[in-house]
């Protein structure tokens, strides 16, 4: 990790360390994780997030000890070069922002086809082209942004668990037969539910930016954290209760049908829009934490280094940012990836297997954790990718096999441009060919 760079401003605290966290965290998966859950692992699919929620909290404490034993821009980037060696760092590096980007662009999808189905192209450019400003001009004006977002996004899940468990009167018991349920299917569950707690690491990406981060980053994880597994959890019973497992996992809105289930249909549309803010506060916090790995790599020459500028104003990686929104906006206008990115959930689960595996390496004054929580983390976090679909496993080691091989490509022109440099052998600029 390089220093004498400009630094981002720190005006963030805990609440809005959690608020960020939970952003991505309360993000569109709630309203369509739920179906393909079920499909996988029909009532199991409780089994799969409580897996997940494990994996999240080792995941969560690893990342916490390194953010604040390092807290610089960048996430697991930054501690697998300091802990691992700069190849691990890097790799990291590349699986968040490549798998990340493609996430970018599905959220910002996603607000379009909840918004203005007909048009959800142009509604996703816009959406992207607005947060991107937002995030311009500060952190604390995304912060303000995503409490209002997340408020109004809790109130509307809350309505849905109420309406489902109380208005309705279900009984959840009937509901959880496990008895169908493979462990395969449990885990392949887990591995897609796992994505719901995975926006903990935007508040580690925001390291540079938070006030006495040796405090607030510690505390603010495993908090953003406790309230997404809470929320999860109650809107999967609700919804298995109302509608079962059969019935979820085919179904294309699966809480709208719920709230229609339970005899409160008037409340479908505002679900609709809820789903809408959702994706908007995730991809909110997804853009945030993109643009900040992209100036840790940018500082180190791993990406071009004039996107390691920081604004003298606002004090935000302005170059990074704009470029970040400008390649999503323009995918959000022209493609549609939301069924294509399956690699982006291989990339992070290996973003968090670095991370546990750095998080092995902390000496015992430097606040490690107990050594238990890693080696869970990172067997977990293996176990979840090799769960996934094989058409995603594939695609997320393709992605990753083309940044080991950039890797290389650079390292190999770099030794061999300091060898002719230091051996006088750099071809002179007024050589003539024959």
């Amino acid at each position: 990790m390089s220093t004498g760079h400009p630094a981002l401003a720190r005006r963030l605290g805990t609440t809005d360390a959690v608020v960020l966290g939970l952003g991505s965290m309360i993000g569109a998966g709630i309203f369509a994780a739920l179906g393909p859950a079920a499909r996988a692992a029909g009532s199991g699919m409780l089994v799969g997030l409580a897996v997940a929620a494990v994996i999240a909290y080792c995941n969560a404490v690893s990342s916490a000890r390194l953010a604040a034993l390092y807290p610089a821009s960048g996430g697991t980037y930054v501690y697998g070069q300091m802990r691992l060696g700069d190849f691990w760092g890097y790799l990291a590096g590349w699986g968040f922002v490549v798998g990340k980007t493609a996430s970018c662009v599905a959220m910002a999808l996603t607000v379009g086809s909840y918004v203005w189905p007909t048009h959800a192209h142009a509604v996703a450019a816009a959406a992207v082209a607005a947060l991107t400003a937002i995030n311009y001009a500060g952190v604390q004006k995304s912060a303000w942004l995503t409490r209002a977002l997340v408020a109004f996004v809790l109130a509307v899940l809350a309505a849905v668990v109420v309406a489902a468990l109380v208005v309705s009167g279900a009984p959840p018991a009937p509901q959880f037969d496990l008895t169908g349920a493979s462990a395969a299917g449990v885990l392949q569950a887990g591995g897609l539910l796992f994505f719901a707690f995975a926006g903990y690491a935007r508040i580690a990406t925001l390291g540079e930016e938070v006030r006495d981060p040796a405090r607030t980053i510690p505390r603010a994880i495993p908090l953003a954290l406790g309230i997404a597994l809470a929320v999860y959890a109650s809107v999967a019973v609700a919804a298995l209760a109302v509608l079962g497992p059969g019935r979820l996992a085919e179904a294309a809105a699966p809480l709208a049908e719920v709230v229609r289930d339970a005899g409160a249909g008037w409340m479908a549309p505002v679900v609709r829009v809820g789903a809408a803010a959702a994706a908007l506060g995730s991809l909110l916090a997804l853009l945030l934490g993109v643009s900040r790995t992209t100036l840790a790599m940018a500082r180190d020459h791993h990406l071009p280094h004039p996107l390691a500028a920081v604004h003298p104003k606002t004090l935000v990686p302005h170059r990074a940012e704009l470029l970040v929104g400008t390649v999503v906006a323009l995918l959000a206008a022209t493609a549609d990836v939301r069924s294509a990115i399956g690699f982006s959930s291989f990339a992070v689960l290996i973003y968090y297997a670095i991370a546990n595996v750095s998080a092995l390496t902390l000496a015992a004054n430097e606040r490690r954790p107990p050594r238990l929580i890693p080696v869970i983390g990172v067997m977990g976090c293996v176990v979840l990718a090799s769960a996934l679909p094989r058409t995603s496993v594939i695609a997320g080691a393709a992605v990753l096999g083309v940044g080991i091989l950039a890797y290389g490509l650079r390292r190999a022109w770099g030794t061999d441009h300091r060898r002719r440099a230091e051996s006088g052998d750099s071809p002179s600029p007024l050589a003539g060919g024959d």
